[in-house]
């Protein structure tokens, strides 16, 4: 099987990109002209140039391709524009989920962050099932992931026919662990 990764630069994406690779899968890296490219150093794996702003090159980036692991996130905590953050995680996820459907990928795994999880009133550590909301989110780049990823759960709930979002997990602060990419769930 053939999987784009995006963020495959990063820390969790070149993890992800490397697992994928070691299991036995086709990768291609989703990756934006002047990126550092150290990370992907000795993986077996296709450069795709192009960028979540890019709708044509998701397109291409995308061709062939039976599955989608979106790593990719603006992480900035500040910014002098905000809407750089909400432009990437928010409508960037927006635009390679709609390129996966146009592809006809089969399975979407997208890795959301420990900074959507809800904090309980009484302190102890939240988990994927403490109830947040947006308002919950300080900072923009909180806001933006949990936009993205109510996008991604909207998209799940009504997904085309034959496409599967995978579910989302966020790491707990209290049990942070990650899947093995291809289990279904990734988190960050």
């Amino acid at each position: 099987m053939r999987a784009l990764v995006t963020g495959a630069t990063g820390f969790v994406g070149s993890a992800v990109a490397r697992a994928l690779a070691a299991g036995g899968w086709q990768v291609r890296a989703l990756v934006r002209a002047g990126s550092d490219r150290r990370n992907l150093r000795d993986l077996p794996l296709e450069i795709a140039s192009g960028d979540l702003t890019d709708r044509a090159s998701l397109d291409g980036a995308l061709d062939g391709c039976e599955a989608l692991f979106h790593v990719a996130a603006d992480y900035r905590l500040w910014t002098p524009d905000p809407q750089l953050l909400y432009r990437t995680n928010v409508e960037g996820t927006r635009n390679v989920i709609e390129a996966a459907r146009r592809a006809k990928v089969a399975r979407i795994v997208y890795t959301s962050s420990v900074a959507t999880v809800g904090l309980p009133v009484d302190g102890s550590p939240g988990s994927e099932e403490t109830p947040v909301a947006l308002t919950d989110m300080i900072g923009h780049y909180k806001r933006s992931k949990f936009l993205a990823e109510e996008l991604v759960r909207g998209e799940a709930r009504t997904g085309a026919p034959g496409v599967k979002v995978q579910s989302i997990a966020r790491a707990s602060r209290s049990t942070a662990t990650t899947r093995r990419p291809g289990s279904g769930c990734a988190a960050s």
